[in-house]
């Protein structure tokens, strides 16, 4: 009787050492919340260090004095900046400047609504395209460039002065600008001259979330209102409108938000009446009264940071 001998298989190679990426590897992908903090570490450190740091820097400026003597910060505690901002000249200041944003925004919609209702629900292929460019193409181009472009068009010997004289409406913009709220010695020169540059550069902000907005509109549900008889004016109001409305609060963030904290154009255009940003940008860079600076510029914080949780609750943030 014979015996098999038993098979003697050969030895398993060694496994290789891990190194040190390898084991990082297989940690991150392993444990996913690892990978996902590993990922926004350094964004949310610079937003907290650079972005957080730098408001509460400014805060704690606001709660500080100035030396009338040396025009040194004084590091001691006090409320006389906040006490400060409710005298008439600077509750003006605030009030003047959220007015404006106000009309710009409102303008900003009644202009802004039709074009985007256009692109969205008419206009297609190379009427789109064409579209998209108009509306960007303002955008291309230098701030600075617009502004002063706008300067030379509304100056008293102007191209839109000239315009109106040739067609026998001088006496229009005569009109106009004789207005005591909102006239000047011309349109440059003039808080309506302010804001027809204000709703000229922030119209494309309020253009493109509107159309998202539209464009996300099921073409079903206006289909719908018309075959049971509604009128296409009562379709839009009761349909295409509150479908379309947190377009219109996305966009109105910007436009809001933009007119009151912009100081340049009203530096430009307008006459010598004074904005949020102009006080802020005169105190702190031409009075160097840092303190009262930080104190006025958390006036429009506050008022965004209102605006901002209307806007959510109205879904703006669902159509950026």
């Amino acid at each position: 009787m014979s015996t098999t001998a038993p098979v003697r298989l050969p030895p398993m190679p060694a496994a290789a050492p891990r190194g040190p990426a390898r084991r990082l590897s297989d940690l991150l992908y392993t444990r996913r919340g690892l990978l996902l903090t590993a990922l926004l570490a350094p964004p949310l450190l610079w937003f907290g260090v650079i972005y957080l740091g730098s408001l509460f820097a400014l805060l704690a400026n606001a709660f500080f004095g100035l030396d009338d003597f040396t025009g040194q910060v004084v590091r001691e505690f006090t409320l006389a900046n906040f006490k400060a901002l409710t005298d008439g000249a600077n509750l003006d200041v605030v009030r003047r400047t959220v007015t404006m944003a106000a009309a710009v925004t409102l303008a900003c919609i009644v202009l802004g609504f039709p074009v985007a209702y256009t692109m969205a629900r008419h206009a297609s292929g190379t009427q789109k395209a064409a579209l998209y460019i108009l509306v960007m193409l303002p955008l291309w181009s230098s701030y600075l460039v617009r502004l002063y472009a706008w300067k030379l068009l509304m100056a008293k010997e102007g191209a839109i002065s000239w315009v109106a004289t040739e067609l026998h409406l001088g006496w229009l913009l005569d009109a106009l600008l004789s207005l005591p709220a909102v006239g000047g010695s011309s349109l440059s020169f003039s808080t309506l001259g302010t804001f027809v540059v204000f709703v000229y550069m922030w119209l494309p902000f309020m253009i493109l979330p509107v159309q998202a907005a539209i464009e996300r509109i099921p073409g079903s549900y206006i289909e719908a209102s018309s075959d049971l008889g509604a009128h296409p004016g009562t379709t839009f109001w009761k349909v295409v409108f509150p479908l379309a409305l947190p377009g219109v609060a996305a966009g109105s963030i910007f436009t809001f938000s933009l007119t009151l904290g912009d100081y340049i154009i009203p530096q430009v255009i307008g006459d010598s009446t004074l904005y949020i940003g102009q006080v802020v940008y005169r105190q702190q860079g031409v009075a160097g009264n840092l303190p009262f600076a930080a104190a006025f510029s958390l006036v429009p914080i506050a008022v965004v940071g209102v605006y901002l949780w209307i806007a959510k609750r109205m879904g703006a943030f669902d159509a950026l």
